[in-house]
């Protein structure tokens, strides 16, 4: 086989090309290598124009939603969900993905990818998304970890003094990498795309970083006896997938891979993805392993989707809002059912609980709770799951345990029981009739989570244990926009009405609390803050926002 290096990739650039802000120094230049880059011009050239369209498109449409006009299943695409026949690849020719029944999630550092291969879960989630901060270092150090990862060389030593090493060198031996790019929406701004009409733009952080991990990745993947396999964050449509594909399509030609070779699996994460999980499996069939249901950001979604319309689509405090909600029990059923109707893996989502080996209570507390949660999704028919902790592993495979036995999965349960629809899925006042109310715990947790995850996030670490829960992007972006929506909405806590200027004052007396230290970031965490969840505009990411003025080269 050709080596990729060797292939003459630039030939197929049309004149587009990416380069380094900064020289690639050290080991970074392992990474950056001239071939790299030109295989990132080839990418950009064939996709950034679709990746400006596809995040206007985003725009168009959530102005729509802002509106009045109520997300619904698309009556175009209606031939797609109908048709009994087709199927997607799954997991057939994918070795490693058979069996996903537990799959730990985490940032790609040396020390974290370590734990995470030698964590016993059948597949790592190798997070470059929303449990990474996308500093420089961390961009290029994640794929270096990976890359030593996958040849069996990794080692890392830590300030202490102690020593970590992968359990094998055989990678067969290891939990399966399955790989998360940024999403669409976040640039790349170390790298710039110098455009044939003389444009130069930032590079797109999702092409970024598939492109590099693929292009150092895949020939070594394969020849080890995996393959290149990847999570798609943050999906609005079918139209995203239908690019993703021309993607895979474009890079499995550049590098003489197979078609078909490459495997993604689908968060669905976004309101309008709900809509359109059918159409999302049809347009990367040849490439499809299945869908994950990404409660978090999907919560963010909906926050984000419907936070103008008023008291009725305001969510309660977040510790409030379970699984078992009936709007959620409608958006994960409607998921295993498309799933396995397609032959598809379902893939469960995160519980935020996780151990303290310091405080038996916490865990015993989080313990029981995952157990709930997995029992739950295993019954309900999904193959898989995520734990964000490796004492979880144990937990979380007993319950799979229970319910697949020696199968690998239960893609052949079919749910012809479920029954979702548009209102089913919209039926957000549901989160309240049991009770559920915002409180003055919930503002000051909201303020409190959200500025120290921003803090942590800034500092370079996106996966962040605070409060015996695992944080995230996605988490403290369901924290700010929550309290955005409690003002625009009016709502009312035990304390009275949730305003700007009380916001306001609340989160001055929560950073007015913290323990400060050198470098901790909390004042420019708090603006960030101020400006994402109590300015009159609404900001769709605040990760855009912190990296802009923050992160940015």
């Amino acid at each position: 086989m050709t080596t990729l290096t060797e292939r003459p990739i630039a030939d197929a650039m049309s004149g587009t090309s990416v380069t380094t802000v900064r020289r690639a120094t050290g080991r970074d230049a392992e990474i950056l290598t001239p071939e790299a880059l030109d295989f990132l011009g080839l990418l950009h050239g064939q996709f950034a124009d679709d990746v400006a369209e596809l995040l206007a498109t985003r725009r168009r449409r959530a102005l729509a939603v802002e509106a009045g006009q109520d997300p619904d299943f698309d009556p175009a695409t209606r031939p797609v969900r109908d048709d009994p026949t087709w199927r997607v690849a799954g997991c057939a020719g994918a070795p490693g993905l058979e069996d996903r029944r537990v799959e730990i999630t985490g940032p790609t550092d040396p020390k974290m990818t370590i734990n995470a291969l030698n964590s016993g879960a059948r597949v790592w989630l190798a997070d470059a998304e929303d449990a990474s901060a996308p500093t420089w270092e961390n961009v290029i150090g994640g794929q270096l970890s990976l890359r030593d990862a996958i040849r069996g060389t990794l080692g890392f030593t830590s300030p202490e003094g102690k020593e970590y090493r992968l359990r094998s060198q055989r990678l067969t031996d290891l939990p399966t990498i399955v790989f998360r790019p940024r999403g669409w929406h976040l640039p790349e701004t170390h790298l710039r795309v110098q455009h044939p009409d003389g444009a130069v733009t930032a590079a797109s952080g999702a092409l970024v970083d598939f492109g590099l991990y693929l292009f150092h990745n895949a020939a070594e993947l394969i020849a080890r006896g995996r393959g290149p396999y990847f999570y798609l964050p943050k999906l609005e449509g079918y139209r995203e997938a239908r690019l993703w594909n021309r993607v895979f399509e474009v890079a499995q030609e550049a590098l003489g891979i197979p078609r078909g070779t490459i495997r993604a699996t689908v968060l669905i994460e976004t309101l309008p993805a709900a809509f359109a999980m059918e159409e999302i499996l049809y347009e990367l069939r040849e490439h499809a392993a299945g869908l994950n249901a990404g409660r978090w950001d999907y919560l963010f979604s909906i926050i984000k989707n419907l936070r103008t319309r008023g008291p009725a689509y305001v969510l309660p405090d977040r510790n409030q809002v379970t699984m078992t909600a009936p709007f959620m029990r409608a958006y994960t059923e409607l998921l295993v059912a498309t799933c396995h109707r397609r032959g598809a893996h379902a893939i469960g989502g995160m519980s935020a609980f996780i151990p303290d080996r310091r405080r038996p209570e916490v865990t015993d507390r989080a313990l029981a709770k995952v157990s709930e949660d997995k029992k739950r999704e295993a019954g309900d028919g999904f193959d898989g799951t995520w734990v964000a902790h490796p004492d979880l592993i144990d937990t979380a495979r007993a319950e799979f345990d229970a319910v697949l036995g020696e199968r690998p999965h239960q893609v052949d349960r079919l749910r012809d029981d479920v029954h979702v629809g548009q209102a089913e899925l919209l039926d957000i006042a549901s989160a309240s009739r049991t009770g559920a109310t915002v409180t003055e715990c919930g503002l000051r947790s909201n303020i409190s989570v959200g500025v120290r995850y921003i803090a942590s996030w800034l500092r370079g670490t996106g996966a962040a244990a605070l409060d015996n829960l695992m944080e995230d992007a996605a988490t403290a972006e369901i924290s700010r926009s929550q309290v955005w929506q409690w003002i625009a909405a009016g709502i009312r806590t035990e304390h009275g009405r949730v305003t700007r200027d009380r916001a306001s004052s609340v989160l001055d007396e929560v950073v007015a609390g913290f323990e400060r230290f050198d470098g901790d970031r909390y004042d420019d965490a708090a603006a960030v803050f101020r400006e994402v969840a109590l300015g009159e505009a609404f900001p769709p990411f605040l990760t855009t926002i912190a990296y802009e003025r923050y992160l940015a080269g």
